[in-house]
């Protein structure tokens, strides 16, 4: 069967999602696939923001600390994201960025299992947790060992003190198995990282479930915070009593109020915590979670992959002659919200696609990377894309100075 535009009308048709879109202010004419990298502005973001910025910054200035609720704003905005992944309440804040809780959460780790010296991830995680896992390794006199991602599980052995893995590749879009690698870990006295930024928003996650130790994830991504959004962390509820890190912040004590001169580390997951929260992106961040109410999960994960697989195919139907290859997984099970397609133009390519409104991404060295967040995404845009995507090349579009010369971020 040809796949064709009135194919994907009708799957929007039908799609159970589809009104979700209203959500978001998304430009008109623009289709939009970089949600994996900074997700749409919710529609209800702009007026809560001002609200802060007018009423309780304003206005009501020191005092809505207490009254407009700011200073329980990591506890509460970390239960909302609790409930996108699958966490029991009370086990999720929201603190700091990613690279920040993830040195917390693994010199924590490493502190648990005192006898064992050795982080082991993957070679071609995302930079900054390999950065931040050998920072650590150095300062706490351990290793830092990376490995093939197919090779993880075996080299799961006695002598790991903490697997630190991104469940979704930002690269290719593998999902890692949590479950099974979870309980890989654990078999071997090994504690476990996951880094959900790829996955919390798309994947159909029960991270309370599958036994992990400690997650952290952006919330700028599939979230939709905003630019800069504060991340978080999951500590399950078996840490609570004894996971200390070393950023001893005075909101991470018992009593901040109290301003005692020695520090008295906060049990639970308040003990995350380090130094003041930045309210303005925490408002923003809270007001684009509920654009996942009334949403279910079990759907934003079946549309992510219907979205993928339809993108795919129109690869194989369309752009066969233009020297495309396939970076992602073929198959749905075992691939996030993105695909990736690796070309030797593919910064350039990428360029002129953006120039004729179909907004991607480029990841070094040859990958052009598209997101399809279900929310925000139609069928007939996957169809868009393709179909612009034939034009570029077709006509060589992106063969031009201008979309070769590479800019700050890509």
């Amino acid at each position: 069967m040809t796949i064709d535009r009135k194919h994907c009308e009708a799957l929007d048709a039908h799609d159970p999602l589809a009104s979700i879109r209203e959500r978001f202010a998304i430009p008109d004419g623009l289709t939009y696939l970089d949600g994996n990298s900074l997700g749409c502005l919710p529609r209800s973001v702009s007026g809560r923001l001002a609200k802060a910025v007018e009423q309780e910054w304003g206005q009501g200035l020191i005092r809505s600390w207490n009254d407009a609720g700011w200073y329980r704003a990591p506890q509460r905005v970390g239960n909302m994201i609790g409930r996108l992944i699958g966490a029991a309440p009370d086990t999720v804040i929201v603190a700091d960025s990613t690279s920040v809780n993830l040195f917390k959460v693994l010199s924590g780790a490493l502190a648990l299992r005192p006898d064992r010296k050795v982080i082991l991830g993957v070679s071609g995680d995302f930079p900054t947790n390999t950065y931040i896992a050998g920072g650590v390794a150095r300062s706490r006199n351990a290793v830092l060992k990376s490995v093939d991602a197919d090779a993880l599980v075996d080299a799961i052995d006695d002598h790991v003190a903490v697997v630190s893995l991104t469940q979704v590749s930002y690269r290719s879009g593998r999902v890692f198995d949590m479950n099974l690698i979870t309980k890989r870990a654990h078999e071997k006295g090994a504690l476990i990282v996951w880094d959900l930024s790829h996955s919390a928003g798309v994947l159909d996650l029960q991270i309370g479930d599958s036994g992990a130790d400690f997650a952290v994830g952006c919330g700028y991504k599939y979230l939709n915070g905003g630019p800069g959004a504060p991340a978080y962390v999951y500590l399950h509820p078996r840490h609570h009593a004894t996971f200390r890190h070393p950023l001893n912040g005075w909101l991470g004590h018992q009593d901040p109020f109290a301003f005692a001169e020695d520090f008295r580390p906060a049990m639970g997951i308040d003990g995350v915590l380090a130094g003041t929260p930045p309210i303005l992106s925490l408002v923003a961040l809270e007001a684009a979670l509920g654009t996942f109410d009334g949403v279910d999960m079990r759907l934003v994960r079946a549309k992510a992959q219907a979205l993928t697989d339809l993108f795919i195919a129109l690869v194989d139907q369309d752009l066969g002659a233009f020297g495309f290859s396939l970076a992602s997984p073929r198959d749905s099970a075992v691939r996030g919200a993105q695909v990736s397609l690796a070309h030797p133009e593919s910064y350039a390519i990428c360029q002129a696609l953006i120039g004729q409104g179909v907004v991607g991404d480029f990841r070094a060295p040859d990958i052009l990377r598209l997101g399809f967040s279900p929310l925000t995404t139609r069928f007939v845009d996957v169809f868009r894309a393709a179909e612009v995507l034939r034009q570029v090349m077709a006509g060589r579009l992106w063969d031009t100075p201008t979309f070769r010369q590479r800019k700050a971020v890509t």
